[in-house]
């Protein structure tokens, strides 16, 4: 089990905890009040709250052991169900907060007392602003010295950098409903608030296209970074029985499962037991010295061996 999933799980459970209570005394508030820009951020909430949910499952799922029909586990169980969070945000969150703001926008409807929305808002950004400072000390452990926009390209754990967009699109959502609610009974304008509804689609849109493009990415397989499999290729390189490696191939399994293929090309005079122990010793090596790197393919090319061995 990796190490820093028990610290992915508290961020996730917290933002769920959170939204669900949010999503509650949102809807409330937009009963009370007939904001349309409310309505829209409990359905933002109840979105995030069976997001959260989702990403829980898919981080159970995706411990599952190996099986004669999985060989190589269930790991990238928590890609597909990241893939499905950026969906719910995109067509659920992001659709009908936009039609409802629409709707709003063209049947204007006068709002009762804004002392609900004040309050439920104020309580929903404490609330929502904890969740997120937990999902960005996670994700600022897990990045290191990496700049922000770097370390999320290159993230393999959706259950971090997801919680962490979603958590931070609704303190963005909350604030513009602040204004929209705002605006609305300062100028007398209803027709404001459903513009703000719309603001609020429309940026659930932009973070479901980025949380779409890179767990999509993930779910098809990412190689490892460079970086690794120049390290990799060294130290195989370094093995007096070896003559030389061609480029790995990889691909991440989950967040911390890495298979690596390496096709290398052994002294020609090597006998098979002397073969077989320079493929274990290697690979053995490599999963010593490289954790994450937990499948490791030793890819034979010598003269005298016709066949390929793996480990």
């Amino acid at each position: 089990m990796p190490t820093d999933e028990p610290q992915s799980k508290t961020a996730i459970v917290m933002a769920l905890a959170a939204n669900l209570g949010i999503a509650i005394i949102k809807f409330v508030a937009a009963w009370f009040t007939g904001s349309s820009a409310m309505l829209s951020e409990g359905i933002h909430s109840l979105v995030d709250t069976a997001n959260e949910w989702l990403l829980l499952l898919g981080l159970r799922k995706s411990q599952q052991p190996a099986t004669a029909g999985r060989p190589f586990g269930y790991g990238r169980e928590l890609y597909f169900w990241a893939f499905m969070v950026a969906v719910l945000i995109f067509i659920i969150g992001g659709g009908l907060s936009l039609y409802d703001g629409i709707e709003h926008i063209r049947h204007p409807a006068p709002l009762g007392s804004p002392t609900w929305n004040y309050v439920v808002l104020t309580v929903a950004f404490c609330f929502d602003g904890a969740s997120f400072l937990v999902a960005r000390r996670t994700f600022n452990a897990q990045r290191g010295r990496q700049p922000f926009w770097q370390a999320f390209r290159a993230s393999k754990d959706p259950s971090i950098f997801v919680v962490l967009f979603e958590d931070a699109s609704d303190l963005l959502g909350l604030l513009i409903a602040f204004l929209g609610v705002l605006l609305s009974h300062l100028l007398h304008q209803p027709v404001l608030d459903g513009v703000a509804s719309v603001l609020i689609g429309l940026l659930l849109f932009v973070v479901a296209g980025l949380l779409l493009r890179e767990t999509k990415s993930l779910l098809l397989g990412e190689p490892a970074e460079p970086q690794l499999l120049e390290k990799i290729t060294s130290l195989v390189q370094a093995e007096p029985a070896v003559v030389s490696t061609a480029p790995a191939l990889s691909s991440y399994l989950s967040p911390h499962e890495l298979l690596v293929v390496l096709p290398v090309e052994f002294m020609p005079d090597l006998s098979v037991a002397q073969l077989t122990e320079a493929v274990e010793h290697l690979c053995a090596s490599i999963k010593t010295t490289y954790p994450d790197v937990r499948h490791v393919f030793i890819q034979p090319a010598a003269a005298a061996l016709g066949s390929s061995g793996k480990q």
